[in-house]
């Protein structure tokens, strides 16, 4: 067994990374027999998204004889810290999910290839300039998206119909329209389902709502931009929800899982919450069905837009790939081909690609339809950059985390918990 083989068995495998993952014969190693290109590819996800992968990658060998890629793929949790390790031991992946928090750590070291540097084999035109930023370093293209998403606010309809209440109009509400929602609905159900309920620790909350304030999460240069002010206040709304009741108490919200079938919307205790949009058909599904998607509060009257197109994951090539050719290859069929999209379908996000987005929306379920449809009205909106996450970002998310805990436990007030984020948010970036 070759060096590079036993890395991979001892660091992946162990973390149900190898062939036995997919049971279709998936798992890194070396070049295969008869002079074929081996490419290895990791990335995270579930067993479903492991089938329309692979549904894909056969479209991709039989359209390119002589190339083969062997997958591994594990749960999110300990990807991190994996991919990682084999950068650490010079046995980098050729074609790998980049996490948006991490492009910045390895784009800055010079792990990752460029993009730009190949349009003649990767051709991203096809990407709103949106979608292209969101894997740009400086003047340098590191990655593309996987597909396209971001957070949208979806309402049981079935619930608010059974209690009389009216579904704000989401192109036009605020947030006092949203806790003023909140409020009836607990109201009038008697308390036994709660109006709202999100995080107040996901980033991609609190990134929203500090760009409507005219303020961004991230700055350009990959400091700290939100101030002292906008963090309170977003512990603030979270907060006088839950005095008015609008939102759930203090602990009635445990960590469960992070299925939609495990949701607390799915068991119908909240009438409505933040989701990301790729996840829409899951979610409507285990709710029952008749789910509305509306855009986040503030969007038409706060200081400017705070939505913007995000992604689940980005798509990279290591600097060191012996087989850059092909992986750039792999990478232009994953955004670009109409059968490879019609194959993964939006098990992670809207196909980058407008025009290929476009052409599948027809073989879509209703709610991927629904989905790619408010994806596509953001992408023809003016919104702000989604800037990358510096390094550090994963020690701001576990602050936020713990914090927003504090917050809601009482034992700081969003005054105290924003001037303590703000110190150990900078200090995480070294600024």
């Amino acid at each position: 067994m070759s060096r590079r083989a036993v890395l991979r068995t001892a660091g992946l495998t162990g973390l149900g990374l190898g062939t036995s993952a997919c049971g279709r014969g998936f798992g890194g190693g070396d070049d295969a027999e008869g002079g074929t290109v081996a490419l290895n590819m990791v990335w995270w996800g579930d067993a479903k998204r492991a089938e329309k992968t692979q549904a894909a990658l056969e479209i991709f060998q039989r359209k390119n004889p002589g190339v083969t890629v062997r997958t591994e793929y594990q749960d999110s949790g300990p990807y991190k810290d994996k991919l990682a390790t084999r950068f650490a031991a010079g046995d980098a992946p050729d074609v790998m999910a980049m996490r948006m928090d991490s492009l910045r750590e390895y784009a800055d070291r010079g792990a990752l290839l460029d993009l730009g540097q190949h349009a003649d084999a990767l051709d991203l035109t096809g990407l709103s300039e949106n979608a292209r930023a969101l894997a740009t370093v400086g003047d340098r293209t590191y990655g593309v998206p996987a597909g396209l998403n971001a957070i949208g606010f979806v309402v049981n309809r079935t619930l608010t119909e059974k209690y009389g209440v009216a579904v704000p109009d989401g192109n036009t509400w605020n947030w006092p329209d949203l806790a003023r929602f909140a409020r009836e609905v607990t109201r009038a159900s008697g308390g036994r389902v709660y109006g709202t309920n999100f995080e107040a620790y996901t980033l991609a909350n609190i990134i929203v709502f500090t760009r409507q304030r005219g303020e961004d999460f991230y700055t350009a240069d990959g400091g700290l931009g939100v101030s002292e002010a906008t963090v309170a206040d977003w512990f603030g709304i979270v907060e006088s929800m839950r005095a008015e009741g609008g939102f759930p108490p203090a602990g009635f919200i445990e960590k469960i899982g992070a299925s939609a079938e495990q949701s607390y919307l799915a068991k119908g205790s909240i009438a409505s919450q933040i989701i990301p949009t790729n996840n829409l058909l899951a979610f409507n599904a285990a709710a029952g069905g008749n789910l509305a998607l509306l855009r986040i509060p503030g969007e038409t009257q706060s200081v400017r837009r705070g939505q913007s197109v995000d992604c689940p994951h980005l798509w990279s090539i290591a600097a060191a790939s012996k087989h850059r050719a092909e992986a750039l290859r792999l990478l232009d069929f994953l955004v670009n081909d109409v059968e490879a999209s019609k194959a993964t379908g939006t098990t992670r996000g809207v196909p980058a690609n407008s025009t290929v987005a476009e052409e599948i929306k027809s073989t879509l379920s209703r709610d991927d339809q629904i989905a790619t449809e408010y994806l596509g009205g953001l992408q023809r909106e003016s919104l702000p950059r989604s800037y990358t996450y510096p390094p550090g970002s994963s020690k701001i998310a576990a602050t936020l985390e713990s914090i927003a805990a504090e917050v809601e436990f009482k034992r700081q007030t969003p005054q105290q918990a924003a001037k303590a984020f703000v110190e150990a948010g900078r200090k995480a970036l070294g600024r």
